[in-house]
């Protein structure tokens, strides 16, 4: 996958993230089912910017980008901040 394809996607992501929470704000709130959406989306969003952060690093390294490979959801979101 191209950088510019995990751009692309983490576009999308954001958008359909922007769309829950104005549909989240501006009527009762979002039922379980777009809680859970959303919290998919934030795990999905921080897996691709991760992997284009790895591609950058590796290109920065002299490295193929095309090395890096998106890490599961669990080894993202237990990254130390």
């Amino acid at each position: 996958m191209a950088d510019e394809q995990i751009s692309d996607y983490i576009e999308a992501l954001v958008k359909e993230e922007h769309d829950l929470l104005d549909r989240g704000g501006s009527e009762r709130g979002l039922d379980a089912a777009g809680h859970e959406r959303l919290a998919a989306i934030h795990v999905e969003l921080d897996r691709y910017w991760d992997l284009l952060r790895q591609r950058r690093a590796r290109r920065a390294a002299g490295q193929d980008p095309e090395g890096a490979s998106p890490r599961d959801a669990d080894t993202v979101e237990h990254y130390l901040q």
